[in-house]
């Protein structure tokens, strides 16, 4: 059965105000990782926030993944790193942030109790159990009193008090943005959401000793409760999940961050791999058949994105303003010269067609 620890979650983090989100999370991951994308000794990790006077039990305990290799602790990079260490704090950083702590999957460290490796499932449940189900995502019926009479009206609470628990989490909602989970768009924290989940999924098997196999992980992400804790779901999200899985089974799964996995990338004789390889900073990807639905990925993933997943690529630039109605023209302009190039021709009129789709 599952117990629910308050942990270190009640003492006090000292976010600052709300208007200013989860940007001492995102300082820190950079502070932490050195702003590179290599997995840091959890010690290393500690040492290099222990100097700025900021605390790192938060992060390191309920945000970011550890694992022990080699008998030494690691943080480990993952999806959440990825856009923390490359793109400026936003808003979009504050829900996948969010979704990381809900999540409530940090994996292991040497010293741990096994309940910390799930250190707030008292959160996951509350969003997946109240706020999605409930209120069907109308946050604002959450309050600090509703989290206090869940938590300890369920058995698997382990703790006589949950009030500072309470007010800590109905807080971090507010800074995290839970409000604007409700979109039944792809957004871009979303798709960085799936991956994220997908990321920790396989961490538990490889600690496990388990080898994640790439065709389950649709059901990965399902059974950490990716669906119930990113929002309500809609075809688009589901359309764009089918499409994203695929993406992130081409760029190499959890092992797209490392050298390792890049150095193999490189022998795969595709166009313009060396191109995209040799420069460090990521690029933005999208599916032809949503192009709304945008994100980044590693630049050495590129062309696995586009010939293996079959995913178009653009300059991160663009990532954020891409003029989509210009490329949907020019798709369809594209394949009408291509049809007349190979002698293809409408066997019906305008008239004829128009006459069909009325039913005469």
């Amino acid at each position: 059965m599952e117990e629910w620890h308050p942990g270190s979650f009640t003492k006090n983090f000292s976010w600052g105000s709300s208007d200013r989100g989860l940007k001492q999370l995102h300082e820190i991951i950079r502070l932490g990782f050195d702003n590179t994308l290599v997995d840091t000794p959890r010690a290393t990790f500690r040492e290099r926030i222990a100097e700025s006077g900021r605390p790192d039990y938060i992060p390191l305990n309920f945000f970011l993944l550890n694992s022990i290799k080699h008998g030494v602790d690691f943080v480990v990079v993952d999806e959440l790193v990825f856009q923390a260490i490359n793109f400026r704090h936003s808003a979009s950083f504050d829900k996948l942030a969010l979704h990381a702590f809900n999540l409530s999957s940090v994996g292991i460290w040497k010293g741990a109790k096994p309940y910390q490796s799930r250190p707030a499932l008292w959160a996951k449940h509350y969003v997946q159990d109240r706020v999605a189900t409930d209120f069907g995502w109308a946050a604002k019926f959450i309050t600090a009193n509703d989290i206090e009479n869940f938590v300890l009206n369920d058995s698997r609470y382990h703790a006589k008090t949950a009030r500072k628990l309470a007010t800590n989490l109905n807080y971090l909602y507010k800074l995290g943005r839970l409000s604007e989970f409700r979109s039944k768009k792809a957004e871009r924290w979303w798709l960085s959401a799936l991956f994220l989940t997908i990321d920790r999924a396989s961490a538990d098997l490889l600690a496990r000793g388990e080898i994640p196999n790439s065709s389950r992980y649709p059901e990965y992400a399902i059974r950490y409760g990716f669906h119930s804790l990113s929002g309500p779901r809609s075809i688009e999200k589901d359309l764009a999940a089918h499409h994203f899985v695929q993406l992130y089974d081409a760029c190499g799964g959890a092992t797209r961050f490392s050298e390792e996995a890049t150095i193999e990338r490189q022998r795969i004789k595709l166009p313009e791999l060396n191109h995209f390889a040799n420069n460090p900073e990521p690029v933005g990807v999208f599916h032809s058949s949503n192009p709304s639905a945008r994100n980044a990925i590693p630049r050495a993933c590129a062309m696995l994105a586009k010939y293996l997943a079959g995913f178009e690529v653009i300059d991160i630039e663009d990532l954020d303003n891409f003029d989509v109605s210009s490329f949907v023209k020019e798709k369809v302009q594209n394949t009408l010269s291509d049809l007349k190039n190979r002698g293809v021709k409408p066997s019906m009129s305008a008239d004829d067609l128009l006459k069909l789709t009325r039913g005469e």
